[in-house]
């Protein structure tokens, strides 16, 4: 990794490290966003409940999600558990490591591609970009559907550079709502009403997929939340308005998708 961060880490941070010795009693690891720090995980923060043998939780050169306990900057002591990292933390932290890696592998293409030091583009990079952005892979998402323009961080061939390979790697963060919709008519003509009422999702770019007995799945993809909903209810009122009108049954439920 390239990411190096200065100083040392706060409490309750979560760390990647690579296990280095391990003791009967204690286990002792690299910190490997920290330049290489030092830190220790006592045989109580390996695992829950009695260890007879700690080997079997942990190996020499093995890489393990930690969380920071204490630190001591006098002494340059840096206290770690393993054992409070839930397997949610764990992937959370695995998935950023993956992330940054895959900026740096951008970087090191666009530098590749115009005879500059690796090394060199990204810490230009990480020093204009990280301050607002806390990670280039943060950064280089914002770019990804252009909200970012790396003209104004490097120069124009460089950043077009990488705004291609960004675009081609990173795709931008979607998010997914939806829910089914149940409607019925009994009037002559019930049929009609229930199709111009599924038209009212379909003209506000929402299309409905029929499952059975009256039901149709409605699902909204979008940038976040806030957007999500946005476009939900854009197309979910004016169809239950329409229902209420034209004097038909209709049920709306969310689901989790």
């Amino acid at each position: 990794m390239l990411l190096k961060k200065t100083g040392f880490p706060e409490d309750e941070e979560l760390v990647l490290c690579t296990v280095t010795g391990i003791t009967p009693h204690s286990v002792f690891c690299t910190l490997d966003e920290y330049g290489g720090r030092t830190g220790m995980i006592h045989i109580s923060e390996v695992a829950p409940g009695r260890i007879r043998n700690i080997r079997e939780f942990v190996q020499e050169n093995k890489k393990v999600v930690c969380k920071v306990l204490q630190t001591n900057k006098e002494k340059g002591h840096i206290d770690l558990s393993l054992r409070r990292v839930n397997q949610t933390q764990k992937t959370q932290k695995l998935n950023q490591i993956k992330q940054e890696q895959l900026a740096e592998k951008i970087v090191e293409h666009a530098a590749k591609q115009t005879g500059q030091s690796v090394l060199t583009l990204y810490n230009k990079l990480a020093e204009k970009l990280m301050p607002q952005y806390g990670t280039l892979f943060a950064a280089f998402e914002q770019a990804s559907h252009d909200k970012l323009n790396l003209e104004t961080v490097v120069e124009k061939k460089i950043a077009t550079l990488l705004t291609d390979a960004i675009k081609a790697r990173i795709k931008p963060p979607q998010v997914k709502i939806g829910g089914d919709l149940k409607l019925s008519s009994y009037s002559p003509n019930g049929l009609q009403k229930v199709k111009d009422a599924l038209a009212i999702a379909t003209k506000a770019g929402i299309p409905a997929r029929y499952l059975g007995a009256g039901t149709y799945h409605i699902e909204v993809i979008a940038e976040d939340f806030k957007e999500a909903e946005k476009k939900m209810k854009a197309a979910i009122d004016p169809i239950l308005e329409f229902a209420k009108e034209q004097d038909m049954t209709a049920e709306w439920t969310r689901k989790e998708e």
